[in-house]
């Protein structure tokens, strides 16, 4: 009899896990369940139509439906799980037209993924606030721009929030981002390297207010406005983007034990603590490659390699996922940006004594025509020397190295390793001194 596979979820961690469970079982039967009409797309492209730079939202999906139909996947939409039976092995669904059905499986993936969270702001219920994670948010909030919007409020300078701040810049609106925190993608940068980016920002004519919480959402039955501190502030659009919370609530009703940051618990198998459930993606608990302690990075690069080693497990074969470091990049503007492994702050928090190198320099040949500045800021262990995170803002090429700096974290790198790095030159492409080597240069001269 073929493996019965079921994967709830059917985005980054479900297709992935669904493509590599066929790789390694051709003759299973394998399910994917969605709650969603639309399923396959990349929800990080959403800002990007919504700023023009994409036609459609169509256009963000990645997996047409020939692809399950290539693949012999059983694809489900518009279709709610609403149990699991761990003992039994089966699920049971609800469809748009409230049909019922009981569904066995013999392995089950939970690619739940995770919702977007609005505070607990007086007003909240009001017509006008969006949140940005489906094709639907997106294209809402695309026809309320279309509808005569003037005016936009983003809550949250997280990447999300400022990619949608830059979208509203794009369209024409008045623009201006409230962050609580002291400083703008605060999980992602130092307030140093953040300063950079919030100042292209204020460049571009967007309001950024920092430390400042919003309070009320202000109008009738429409937003026209919040209160930030003292200060009312008025708009057409506010968007939420404070953040996701893991849709963990399958995962706890069939025992599966849930960690600090509410993920799903799982192990390098991606096996969750009730046998033959896995789970991946935003959903699912790792572990950090440098600190060895629980994370939670709601990353698509993190989810695709979640669900490539959850599905094959799930089909009988064997991969193991060791860890990831959070490497993420954006281009926000003209300015590109990218982190990797743990910032200043972190470090600080896990115990680490810090020591920085953080270099200015150009993208080119001083004299080349283009060059463009570029900030790298490298985090090393004072006592190991070896390199634990990297910050990048800079004009162009940020995100190879980027990469670079996560594959020299992961091979486990020192300080005075990273300084003997081969690396090439051209005046159109790079300077003589590689700012990365150039940075771990500052940072030695701080040990001498």
């Amino acid at each position: 009899m073929p493996r019965r596979i079921i994967i709830i979820g059917s985005h980054a961690a479900g297709v992935d896990a669904a493509a590599s469970a066929r790789k390694t079982d051709r003759t299973a039967e394998i399910t994917l369940i969605s709650k969603e009409r639309r399923v396959g797309y990349s929800r990080c492209g959403i800002p990007f139509v919504i700023g023009g730079h994409i036609p459609k939202m169509d256009d963000l999906i990645v997996y047409p439906s020939a692809y399950y139909k290539m693949n012999k996947l059983n694809l489900i939409t518009e279709t709610t799980v609403t149990h699991i039976n761990k003992d039994e092995k089966t699920i049971e669904t609800l469809d748009k037209t409230g049909k019922t059905e009981t569904l066995p499986y013999d392995s089950l993936i939970l690619a739940t993924g995770a919702s977007p969270v609005i505070p607990p702001i007086k007003g909240k219920e009001k017509q006008g606030i969006y949140v940005v994670r489906t094709l639907e948010d997106g294209e809402r909030i695309d026809a309320a721009i279309k509808a005569g919007a003037k005016s936009g409020i983003v809550i949250g300078a997280g990447l999300i929030g400022l990619e949608v701040a830059m979208a509203f810049v794009e369209r024409g609106l008045q623009t201006t981002v409230v962050e609580l925190l002291p400083q703008t993608l605060p999980a992602m940068l130092d307030m140093d390297m953040a300063k950079i980016v919030q100042e292209k920002f204020e460049e571009k004519g967007v309001r950024v207010i920092t430390g400042t919480g919003v309070s009320e959402v202000l109008g009738g039955d429409k937003v026209t406005g919040v209160v930030a501190g003292s200060e009312q502030i008025p708009a057409d659009i506010l968007v939420v983007a404070t953040g996701i919370r893991v849709n963990s609530e399958l995962a706890q009703e069939a025992g599966c034990a849930i960690g600090a940051f509410r993920g799903i618990l799982t192990n390098m198998r991606m096996e969750t603590t009730v046998k033959d459930i896995y789970a991946a993606g935003d959903c699912a608990e790792a572990v950090s490659l440098i600190t060895h302690r629980p994370v939670l990075y709601q990353l698509g690069t993190v989810a695709v390699r979640h669900g490539k080693v959850a599905g094959a497990n799930a089909a009988g074969g064997y991969a193991v996922f060791p860890g990831c470091l959070g490497s993420s990049t954006s281009r926000l503007f003209d300015v590109e940006i990218g982190a990797t492994g743990l910032t200043e702050a972190l470090a600080r928090r896990h115990g680490i004594t810090p020591l920085i190198g953080a270099v200015t320099s150009k993208t080119r040949a001083d004299y080349y025509p283009g060059a463009l500045p570029i900030k790298i800021k490298l985090v090393f262990d004072r006592e190991s020397e070896l390199l634990v995170g990297g910050q990048i803002v800079g004009g162009e090429e940020v995100t190879q190295r980027i990469n670079a700096l996560s594959f020299a974290i992961q091979k486990q790198m020192t300080l005075r390793e990273l300084m003997k790095a081969d690396t090439a030159y051209t005046p159109p492409l790079c300077e003589t001194w590689e700012p990365m080597v150039f940075a771990a240069e500052t940072a030695l001269r701080k040990i001498r």
